[in-house]
């Protein structure tokens, strides 16, 4: 069984029911969040017991939006590692830094956390048909999990998406549109589709439940770590849906009891050559402005503007977290450096990471013996 209450707008706090299909609030056109009974979840649930069920997302099936396990779409997604990473450590000078490797996922990258959520959901209040605008690995993620539940999906990318996403989503049998622009106007193709044809959108924080999948980060962190949490986590920040479902699951855990007053810093880390979030964050605004001419060799972090900008702000700031921008031939370098050191396949925007830590190290935002989670949050062959 599930916890899962109501849905909440994450703006005016609009109240919906969770039985019925939404994309977003129709009153302010933000983001909703998926709210659980977790008094009564508190009460009756021990952290201990889900230590003995299978590593996987549907570990935590109690705190996910889904009544029956049996009727999940399932690709055997989550439960991945943590590395310690010892010697990419001391080239850092970070004496317990720590990889989340998303890369173990199916498809590749952690978006199959989002996409097992989103498509089980979908399927269980009845649509049919879905569309997706991507960067490249959520087109990948959903085309799976749409074959997987038998549906048919509608992808739209940029032209110069990497090659390896565009035949990712054909090889599964994707209508793929690819898309003059950016991230921002496939996604706007996407959903003037979705609305002709009767499609459900599935794009960043446009439905509740891709966030809910790719929470599952923060509670396996929690649990790896003994159910303490590090000083910082480092995130990639494209459209951010990562980061703030590390920060809801943070939320979540206390209001459990199954973690202290303790909680991380939390970082959110973008290319210079697009870098909306770090922006806005050192000009103290509530929302990002569109970025221009975005560029990079990530192609998951080339998001001119997120739909959650004001949530990852939020909850950088909550967190006395910080956001910072990285130069593409470092990120390159940093991908090389660990596949030497430490033998990891690590994807562009996971580099990223490591590459935002060693300059807050440097500017000392960053303690060499803080305890750092990093998220890789793709598998090398991703790349370009």
């Amino acid at each position: 069984m599930t916890y899962l209450k109501h849905l909440e707008c994450s703006e005016c706090g609009h109240i919906f029911d969770a039985k019925q299909v939404h994309n977003l609030c129709p009153d302010c056109d933000a983001p909703l969040w998926a709210r659980y009974d977790l008094d009564r979840a508190k009460a009756e649930l021990d952290r201990d017991a889900f230590a003995m069920r299978p590593a996987s997302l549907w570990r935590w099936r109690e705190l996910l939006p889904i009544d029956d396990p049996a009727r999940r779409v399932d690709l055997g997604e989550g439960g991945t590692p943590m590395l310690r990473i010892e010697r990419i450590g001391r080239a850092l000078g970070l004496n317990a830094l720590w990889l989340k490797d998303e890369g173990r996922n199916p498809t590749g990258s952690f978006k199959a956390r989002g996409m097992a959520a989103a498509v089980t959901h979908a399927k269980l209040l009845g649509v049919k048909e879905f569309v997706v605008p991507t960067a490249g690995n959520a087109g990948g993620a959903a085309a799976a999990y749409a074959a997987r539940a038998g549906m048919p999906i509608h992808v739209y990318m940029p032209k110069d998406a990497p090659p390896v996403n565009v035949n990712e989503c054909r090889s599964v049998g994707a209508d793929v549109h690819l898309v003059d622009g950016l991230i921002n106007d496939a996604g706007r193709l996407a959903a003037t589709d979705a609305k002709r044809h009767g499609w459900f959108d599935l794009a960043t924080l446009k439905e509740p439940y891709r966030v809910e999948g790719k929470k599952t980060m923060g509670y396996e962190i929690a649990q790896d770590l003994g159910w303490s949490l590090p000083d910082v986590i480092v995130y990639p920040t494209g459209g951010g849906t990562g980061l703030i479902g590390i920060w809801k699951a943070c939320e979540e855990m206390a209001a459990l009891g199954w973690i202290g007053s303790k909680r991380p810093r939390m970082v959110a880390v973008q290319a210079e050559g697009c870098q909306p979030i770090v922006k806005a964050f050192q000009q103290e605004s509530l929302a990002s402005e569109l970025w221009p001419d975005a560029h990079t060799i990530a192609a998951g972090l080339r998001v001119p503007k997120a739909l959650g900008d004001r949530m990852i702000l939020r909850a950088l700031r909550a967190s006395h977290g910080t956001a910072i921008a990285v130069a593409d031939d470092a990120i390159v370098r940093m991908t090389n450096d660990v596949l030497r050191l430490e033998g990891i396949s690590m994807a562009y925007e996971g580099a990223a990471t490591l590459v935002g830590a060693r300059q807050l190290l440097e500017r000392g935002w960053l303690r060499p013996d803080e305890q750092v989670v990093c998220l890789n949050t793709g598998a090398g062959w991703k790349n370009p």
